[in-house]
């Protein structure tokens, strides 16, 4: 039995919680380093990001956020292609929210504001990403390559037309003007109070409806059936009457519009304008959740939450433990990258051989 003999529950179960509990053993020993006691600190997480019903409120609010950018990484990998673009391409839809929200808060009511503004989004994500798919598509161009340079050029074009265009005139901040009231995403907690005074908007139930469609699309469509036979050989897939060129450039559209509604949560759900850096890594961190949760839904779904409590958790431990800096949960975030990346089949020679020793 070689690791791709394993059967599925394995490759989808156990060998990423093995790879993430590798990843926490890491981290756990670099908290003892750091002279503080790793069980009292995961304790001290937990409450944070997952048992106080405001800290899981937060933590589902950065969640939403990684559930799109996830799916954005995922859906290129379905295909067989590494978008490493997604921070770039949420960038810009952000930009397009934002004319969108510009040109039109003033004259539409909420209704049918916010999805103009989402669609803003949609599409300038798409756009951003359409010019790596074509360069992969008709010339060969390889596209972790071309994603990366546009993450670098969707950054400084971004600072550009904030710094020349978007600024108010006579104020300093490097952002865009409010968004009228009627451009806010509804926050939940208008009916469910318990989740207290925090950002966690409509964007996630819409986050999980995309995860559902994902699903739904991948497994259960002919096109997601074409999709995936040209992620596991193109050659087949090109005989088998698949345009792997038109395949590419749709794929990348799909992508670079999930990245882009990724830009919805944090804009029209917390700040309310464009800034810069809004998407603080959310990009990246979409890979490392493709990854650990294997492009499957549920997966990503768990992978975005663990994220998410990484970061609520990590904040408010930082805060009772000075000891032990906010950097080190960004250092545990790049251990899980590692883990369930780099070696997501670190463990599968030892668990074939088990599974072999119980068959026998």
């Amino acid at each position: 039995m070689n690791n791709h003999d394993l059967p599925r529950w394995a490759t989808a179960f156990v060998l990423p919680v093995l790879n993430l509990l590798s990843a926490l053993l890491v981290a756990a020993l670099v908290i003892y380093l750091l002279g503080e006691n790793p069980a009292e600190s995961l304790g001290i997480l937990v409450n944070s990001a997952i048992i106080n019903p405001e800290g899981l409120s937060y933590t589902l609010f950065y969640a939403s956020t990684f559930i799109f950018t996830g799916l954005s990484v995922s859906v290129a990998m379905q295909a067989g292609m590494f978008n490493i673009g997604s921070e770039g391409q949420m960038y810009f839809g952000g930009l397009g929210l934002t004319l969108a929200m510009l040109a039109l808060d003033g004259s539409l009511p909420a209704w049918a504001l916010i999805p103009a503004a989402m669609l803003g989004a949609a599409l300038f994500g798409a756009l951003w990403a359409s010019v790596p798919g074509y360069l992969q598509a008709k010339r060969g161009s390889h596209i972790v390559v071309t994603t990366i340079m546009f993450n670098f050029i969707a950054a400084s074009l971004m600072n550009f037309i904030i710094v020349k265009y978007l600024i108010p005139a006579g104020e300093q901040n490097t952002a865009s003007r409010l968004f009228a009231d009627s451009g806010a995403m509804p926050r939940l907690n208008t009916w469910l109070p318990m989740l207290g005074d925090t950002p966690l908007n409509v964007s996630f139930p819409l986050a999980i409806v995309a995860l559902a469609v994902y699903g739904v699309m991948m497994w259960r469509s002919a096109w997601g059936f074409k999709l995936r036979a040209t992620g596991l050989n193109q050659h087949a897939a090109h005989y088998a009457g698949i345009s792997i060129s038109k395949m590419i450039i749709v794929v990348m559209l799909i992508s670079g519009a999930l990245a882009g509604l990724g830009s919805v949560n944090s804009i029209m759900g917390s700040t309310h304008y464009l800034s810069l850096n809004f998407t603080a890594g959310a990009g990246f961190i979409g890979i490392a959740i493709a990854l650990m949760g294997r492009q499957h839904p549920v997966g990503i779904f768990l992978s975005a939450i663990l994220f998410g409590a990484l970061i609520q958790g990590g904040f408010d431990l930082s805060l009772e433990k000075p000891n032990i800096p906010t950097e080190t949960f960004i250092f545990i975030q790049g251990l899980i990258i590692l883990f369930c990346g780099a070696m997501e089949n670190f463990y599968a020679p030892a668990v074939a051989a088990m599974l072999k020793r119980r068959k026998d």
